[in-house]
């Protein structure tokens, strides 16, 4: 999974930034859905943005960034195919991926550091979903 999806509000914006020259130097294929600025804007465009990407493509990985994570997880997680998953540690990235199968990692900006953000994003995209007995849980998460 080399295409990474990226999308932001003003209030993730800086660390989107950040996180997408990082990932850049790692070699990886970044898309960015926006925003472009401080600017205020509505975080669901954003969101919505890039969930459908995620959800139309397998082989995409979304990175999602909020003040809190709440706004574009809950966003996010309206579309059927996306599994966005808040984390604040490295831990709960790795088990997003290994225990849910999670496709985008929603990012608190205003509670992270840029160096958690970034680790948290290695974790999460080189983490494989175990499945076993979590693929039959995370089949019954669509309506």
């Amino acid at each position: 999974m080399n295409k990474i999806i990226m999308g932001a509000d003003h209030a993730g914006f800086e660390l989107k930034e950040k996180i997408k020259q990082y990932l850049a130097d790692k070699g990886y294929d970044i898309t960015d859905e926006g925003t472009h600025s401080i600017d205020s804007v509505d975080y669901p465009d954003f969101a919505h943005a890039v969930a459908r990407k995620v959800e139309n493509d397998p082989f995409n990985m979304g990175i999602l960034l909020c003040g809190s994570a709440n706004g574009v997880a809950i966003t996010a997680n309206k579309h059927a195919g996306a599994r966005a998953a808040i984390c604040w540690t490295d831990e709960i990235a790795k088990l997003s991926r290994q225990h849910n199968d999670a496709n985008i990692i929603c990012i608190p900006a205003r509670f992270v550091s840029e160096q958690l953000a970034e680790s948290m994003t290695d974790i999460f995209l080189s983490t494989v979903f175990e499945g076993g007995r979590h693929l039959k849980r995370v089949e019954k998460i669509a309506c």
